[in-house]
């Protein structure tokens, strides 16, 4: 009977664990994927520093077989998979891709999930076709772009001319 093929879960980590469960993935030869972005951070003491802080805090993303997701949840710092049922729900390779592409090619940073906004598709550049939420902050405008199955999401600062509006109804963001 042949093995089924590898997919991409989005493992939870513990508080802080995402680059130690990284490595031990790595160790073992698995395909992972800790999206990160940069960040400059003050302490009370007035230290300045630049970090490298996960993207989306408290998971990243393994490519395993079925028969694999065992021992995965057996590795220390993993608290689970995220599941949209009572079984992990695997990623297309599209929406993996489509992470890849954002992380290196946009500067992106963390953002609240938010349930509720005005949708927008960007219409131009790297990430044209992708859709997500308006925001505005002072003179820029950013689209706020959610994975729901972590519900997790991240905020890329765009052109007014780079986007769209999308019907009223719901949709789910396409990393294509």
């Amino acid at each position: 009977m042949p093995c089924p093929p590898a997919e991409w879960y989005a493992v939870q980590t513990r508080p802080r664990h995402e680059k130690r469960v990284a490595e031990e993935l790595k160790l073992r030869s698995v395909e992972q994927f800790l999206p990160v972005h940069n960040c400059r951070h003050r302490w009370k003491n007035g230290v300045v520093a630049e970090l490298e802080l996960p993207l989306f805090p408290g998971y990243l993303f393994a490519k395993v077989a079925l028969g694999d997701r065992i021992r995965l949840l057996q590795l220390p710092g993993v608290v689970g998979f995220a599941v949209t049922s009572a079984h992990p729900t695997s990623l297309p390779e599209e929406e993996i891709r489509g992470l890849r592409d954002l992380s290196t090619l946009c500067n992106v940073a963390p953002h609240p999930f938010l349930n509720a906004g005005d949708r927008v598709r960007l219409v131009a550049g790297p990430l044209s076709g992708m859709e997500g939420i308006l925001l505005r902050r002072k003179t820029e405008l950013r689209v706020v772009l959610s994975l729901d199955i972590i519900m997790r999401s991240i905020s890329v600062e765009v052109s007014e001319f780079d986007i769209e509006p999308v019907s009223s109804r719901k949709r789910q963001v396409s990393w294509e």
